[in-house]
């Protein structure tokens, strides 16, 4: 019998010693407890504007480098263009990550939004990870409270939780030295949950990490959210192993993977979402999932860059009709949410 209240690593780490489905009805439980049969998902748009990037993490496909030498950087005018199309088919959440471009002015990022504010007023955008915000606080000596005073003002209503990757030091050594350490992405967040924002929180797992990294992992979530409340939804993301510099024999079963996303479940109870992106797992797996204590898939994404680029089936993105299909076929309730989880409709 594992006791949940002790909150060590070596206590939680036994987790993964459970069966599968012993494992999956506890998650189940506290998914049901919370959100009953219904899966969220939204209808929105990735656009990552560079990948052109300052620093140099070996898990990431998506930056140019000699595996990806095909360098771009996007316009403004091509920025407006992709959301006024995604707009006019009904996106209203846009989500905006950027590679850490060194040749972008730190006034660029916040035109950029605040030309989305006037254009299109209803929509949220999501933009900025705190690896961001940590680059341009590197890169052009402005404060992160200044950095994210200057989000909110542009317009900017949530954050991404890209960046975590693990927070253990000695792994982010090896995987992405020089990019924002974990005590710094959790400050960034912190302050932006002190502004009375919304933010997500991720965990890129699969690599070079171990089962104990996760758990201390999830912890360091925990705590934070004790404290500020503010993190909509946790987010797993399975290390796409494709075209980077990570040499990974070892890639977790469909088994492990679904006791980290119920383990999640288990140990974030003052996190009221966890999502299985379908984009790293694939949607069949995503849709497994909501099984095991996830209740959140993501969206239509429309296109995505970066996962895609490490081999995930993601480019492309997925149809309205088609996600509530599958959904309803996988024995769930379809809820389109908005980006802080209000609900629009059930189908």
């Amino acid at each position: 019998m594992i006791d949940l209240n002790d909150l060590s690593v070596e206590n939680l780490v036994r987790l993964y010693d459970l069966d599968l489905f012993e494992l999956g009805d506890m998650a189940h439980n506290i998914r049901e407890n919370l959100h009953d049969n219904k899966v969220y998902f939204n209808v929105n748009r990735h656009i990552n504007p560079s990948n052109i990037c300052a620093d140099i993490c070996k898990f990431c496909a998506f930056s140019s480098h000699r595996k990806n030498p095909n360098p771009y950087e996007m316009t403004k005018e091509e920025i407006l263009s992709d959301v006024k199309s995604a707009y006019n088919r009904g996106a209203r959440e846009f989500h905006i990550v950027s590679a850490h471009n060194p040749n972008y002015s730190y006034e660029w990022y916040f035109d950029i939004f605040k030309t989305l504010r006037d254009k299109f007023s209803d929509i949220h955008i999501k933009a900025m990870t705190a690896a961001e915000v940590d680059f341009l606080h590197r890169k052009f000596n402005k404060s992160y409270e200044n950095i994210l005073q200057d989000m909110e003002d542009s317009g900017v209503d949530s954050m991404p939780g890209g960046g975590a990757e693990i927070f253990a030091s000695e792994v982010r050594e090896k995987i992405c030295k020089g990019k924002v350490d974990a005590q710094n992405w959790l400050k960034i967040h912190s302050i932006w949950h002190s502004m009375g924002r919304k933010s997500n929180a991720t965990m890129l797992f699969g690599h070079i990490e171990s089962k104990k990294h996760r758990i201390h992992h999830i912890l360091e979530i925990r705590k934070l959210q004790d404290k500020s409340d503010g993190f909509n939804a946790f987010i797993p993301l399975l290390y796409q192993k494709q075209n980077n510099f990570l040499d990974v024999r070892d890639f977790p079963s469909g088994i492990e993977i679904l006791k980290t996303i119920a383990i999640s479940r288990i140990l974030l109870p003052n996190v009221p979402n966890i999502k299985a992106y379908w984009a790293t797992l694939g949607l069949n797996l995503a849709l497994v999932s909501q099984e095991f204590g996830a209740n959140d898939i993501d969206g239509t994404i429309e296109r995505e860059n970066i996962q895609s680029a490490g081999g995930a089936n993601s480019k492309r993105g997925l149809s309205k009709d088609e996600l509530i299909s599958q959904i309803k076929d996988a024995g769930f309730r379809p809820v389109l949410r908005d980006s802080l989880y209000n609900e629009i409709e059930s189908y």
